[in-house]
This record gives structure tokens, C-alpha cells and sequence, in this order.
């Protein structure tokens, strides 16, 4: 496979797994290159952990290769998730000295649990300012990260590490969070689509800091991308009031 399978967008990187003219633990790898070569520049990303990320992918190679048993239509996509949304096994800092570094970190919230069901390779948790109260990203915790067109500027905020990662390609697909505008603003800034959905479309617990105002939504590299993930995060979840019981919308 010669294309650069870490810029491809998911919606073409399905359809190379099912013609198996390339493979989840490729694009994995070629995500993981990209961290190497761009993360110490850009500063995207508060935890990683290579070798479970390559598990999943292996995994999801593995049903590719076995034909109409794979998870969802992302199976083995990589993506990433905000330091703000808790994900079993990855630190959640919320970018702040206040915060427990032992964790326990025991518990998915919905969103990450509903791309972890669907079979996508979670590569690591992206930075935020503390708690997500500002419009950039930098943090007492992380320092600042950089906007992946130039650095010395601000990717904007408060989901600016994973739209620093997504634009090159260290993750296919992104979950940030949004209050006043921490999708939108740091997707505007690095040239990416970036949607908040509307209350109670994509489940959320626990509740921010700014209760119902924060909304989950997808960070990508095109609108078919982010109806993807749609089609996935939006499923019910019971833990959160407000969530819809149902939803059947196909968002592509």
C-alpha cells in the first residue's frame, strides 16, 4: 500500500480493510509514525500506549479477514479522546494538577464505550486546558499544544490536542468536547469538520463541569467521517438523563 494511510479518511479506510489492500495494524502503525514524527513539535497528546493500540488492531484485523464480522463501519479506525472524557485503562487529568494521577481509571464513558464496542483502535487521550475552561489549549498540567499549521500558535480550545492530531494524521477520527465552542473553534482553526450535536444525541457521563452546556461530539477530516461516528456515539446509554432512549437516524 503505498498512500499514506494516516491521512486517509475512515470512510476510505474501510473499504481497503474489506478489499484487505490494507489492514487496521497498518493504518495503526502509520498513526503511531506520525506521533513519533509530529507529537514532541505539537504536544497533542497526554497519554499513549502503542502496544494496547496495536492489540485492538490486530483484533480487528482478524474479524476484517473473517468477512462481514467486523463491529461497525469503523472497525479498526484509529481515534483519539479527549483528556476530559474518562476511558478505561487511560488517565483522565482534565489537565490539572488537582487531579489523582493513580486514577483508578476503571470506568468508559458512553462515548468511549460505544467506539470501543464498535471495534476502533483508541491510540490515546488528547490535551485539553484545565477543565476545559478555556477557548485554547494549554494546561499547568501539559503545557501548551500547538496548532499543527504553525507552531508558536494556538490550536484554539478547549479540544485543540485532537484536532493538533487529527489534521496530521497522528488519528484518524477524534472525540472532543464542546460547552461554547470547544469543537468548533479548534476544528475552524486546524481545518477540520467538527460537530456538537445536540443535547442528548451522544450520551454524557459524568456531567462536566458545565453540566448540560457540554456537550460530546466528532472531530474529523470530513462530514462523512463525523455521520460515521455518528452512527456510533449516538446510541443510548442509560447513566445519562438527558440522553434519547433510542435513536435510529443513519446520520450518513
Amino acid at each position: 500500500m503505498t498512500a499514506d494511510l494516516a491521512l486517509m479518511p475512515a470512510h476510505q479506510l474501510v473499504k481497503l480493510f474489506k478489499s484487505r489492500k490494507a489492514s487496521p495494524v497498518e493504518a495503526t502503525k502509520a498513526a503511531i509514525a506520525r506521533i513519533e514524527a509530529f507529537n514532541p513539535q505539537l504536544n497533542a497528546f497526554q497519554h499513549l500506549d502503542p502496544d494496547i493500540s496495536l492489540r485492538a488492531a490486530r483484533a480487528s484485523e482478524k474479524r476484517w479477514k473473517k468477512g462481514g464480522k467486523r463491529l461497525s463501519d469503523i472497525d479498526g479506525v484509529p481515534v483519539t479522546i479527549k483528556d476530559l472524557v474518562q476511558t478505561k485503562g487511560m488517565p483522565t487529568r482534565m489537565g490539572s494538577l488537582a487531579t489523582d494521577p493513580d486514577g483508578p481509571w476503571t470506568v468508559d464513558s458512553p462515548a468511549a464505550q460505544r467506539l470501543r464496542e464498535a471495534g476502533t483502535v483508541l491510540l490515546g487521550k488528547t490535551t485539553s486546558p484545565e477543565y476545559g475552561w478555556k477557548g485554547v489549549t494549554d494546561s499547568p498540567l501539559f503545557g501548551a499544544t500547538h496548532n499543527p499549521w504553525k507552531l508558536g500558535r494556538t490550536p484554539g480550545g478547549s479540544s485543540g490536542g485532537g484536532t493538533s492530531a487529527t489534521a496530521v494524521g497522528m488519528g484518524t477520527l477524534a472525540i472532543g468536547t464542546d460547552g461554547a465552542g470547544s469543537v468548533r473553534i479548534p476544528c475552524a482553526f486546524s481545518g477540520l469538520f467538527g460537530l456538537k450535536p445536540t443535547q442528548g444525541r451522544v450520551p454524557n457521563w459524568p456531567l462536566s463541569a458545565q453540566g448540560t452546556l457540554s456537550h460530546v461530539g466528532p472531530m474529523t477530516r470530513s462530514v462523512e467521517d463525523a455521520a460515521l461516528m455518528m452512527n456510533v456515539i449516538a446510541r443510548p446509554d442509560a447513566r445519562d438523563p438527558y440522553g434519547r432512549p433510542d435513536d435510529s437516524d443513519n446520520y450518513l
